[in-house]
């Protein structure tokens, strides 16, 4: 494991470039705060808390895992170390029953009791939770999280941006508790990274990546419900509920697949997405936020932000910014941050990783 020890160090490695960052160009609604809580962590995705408080951060490309530590219990962190690197991908992180899982591209990783082992400084032990996943890194980085059945939910993104690959690709997974087994629980999903539970209803809702290359105005990405396990969101045949793919739509019946919940505007990719459950913030901000990560190929950018859809029941009746400035709209479509992904805190505040600012935001709600 790499240390970087004690808070002195973060500061002196990392406060450098947070204070670079720009905080003053995000706007937020009345009231709210963003911050940078942790700094210099190379291409940070997903997150998890273990039971103890430590926070755990997936990477993609840097290909390390890092534990965060507020080892005095100030709502500060003062402790960051590298528990395991050179991975592939580890982008998706999850606690479960005080175990770390770390998804790499074609296995999951278990790290048994992982803050008992992060405290005695041995070399951590793991083993292989689920094996034999697709090789193909295309859209092969995972977002993962056990479900209220106690199962993990894996999604195996297309290897392409369209194509009709044979099952598993383009779906979402459900692994049995024990890693043992998997069922395909939602088909035609292009690329996921990043689903919650509804927190009345239960069902699964997820976000997910649109294809590239039809234009700069379709087709949109996509905010979907899982209502039947095993229920197919279109892809490849059928793109938003109701764009047909040029290559691989025809003598499809739109009718046959799922639609929607709610189209969320073409090429901006969102990610990280989170039922807001707590009670610091506002009654009219507990809803769903939903994290743009930002498109790359369309003639004018779009996305790099969050966003909140307004929920009345199970239903999504408005879509509303909630922080954007991260793109600076300038003549070369400049940006200084990507957002991610959302975790909430014991506070009620909202974790939001930064895999192109490499940090850690904190959201909280201060009133007036």
């Amino acid at each position: 494991m790499r240390w970087v020890s004690g808070l002195l160090a973060m500061a002196m490695a990392g406060c450098a470039a947070a204070a670079e960052l720009p905080l003053e160009k995000l706007n937020l609604p009345e009231g709210f705060v963003i911050e940078v809580y942790v700094d210099d962590v190379a291409n940070a995705r997903q997150m998890a808390l273990g039971d103890a408080g430590t926070l755990f951060i997936g990477t993609r490309a840097a290909g390390d895992v890092y534990a965060v530590e507020d080892s005095d219990g100030d709502g500060r962190p003062d402790a960051k170390r590298v528990i395991a690197s050179e991975l592939a991908r580890p982008s998706g992180v999850a606690v479960h029953e005080g175990d770390l899982y770390v998804a790499e591209v074609s296995q999951i990783r278990r790290y048994p009791a992982i803050e008992s082992q992060l405290a005695s400084g041995a070399d951590l032990e793991f083993s292989i939770f689920v094996d034999g996943l697709p090789t193909e890194e295309h859209h092969g980085w995972k977002y993962i999280d056990f479900g209220p059945d106690g199962h993990l939910y894996v999604p195996v993104g297309a290897p392409c941006n369209i194509c009709d690959e044979e099952e598993p690709f383009a779906t979402i997974l459900r692994v049995a508790a024990d890693g043992s087994d998997y069922q395909v629980y939602a088909r035609g999903v292009r690329n996921s990274v990043g689903f919650d539970w509804h927190p009345q209803t239960g069902e699964l809702w997820f976000t997910d990546n649109g294809r590239d290359m039809m234009g700069d105005d379709i087709p949109d990405c996509e905010l979907n419900r899982v209502s039947t396990p095993g229920e197919h969101f279109g892809y490849p045949y059928f793109h938003a509920g109701d764009v047909r793919d040029p290559e691989y739509g025809e003598g499809k019946d739109p009718g046959d697949y799922t639609a929607p919940v709610a189209k969320l505007g073409a090429h901006v990719a969102p990610l990280g997405m989170y039922f807001y459950e707590g009670e610091a913030f506002p009654e009219a901000y507990r809803h769903l936020f939903i994290v743009e990560h930002g498109s790359w190929n369309r003639s004018k950018k779009v996305g790099y932000q969050v966003k909140m859809a307004v929920l009345e029941g199970n239903e999504v009746t408005a879509y509303r910014p909630f922080i954007d400035g991260w793109l600076n709209n300038d003549e070369d479509d400049s940006y200084w941050g990507r957002p991610v992904a959302l975790l909430p805190l014991v506070d009620g505040s909202l974790l939001l990783s930064d895999d192109y600012a490499g940090v850690v935001y904190r959201v909280s709600y201060r009133g007036q």
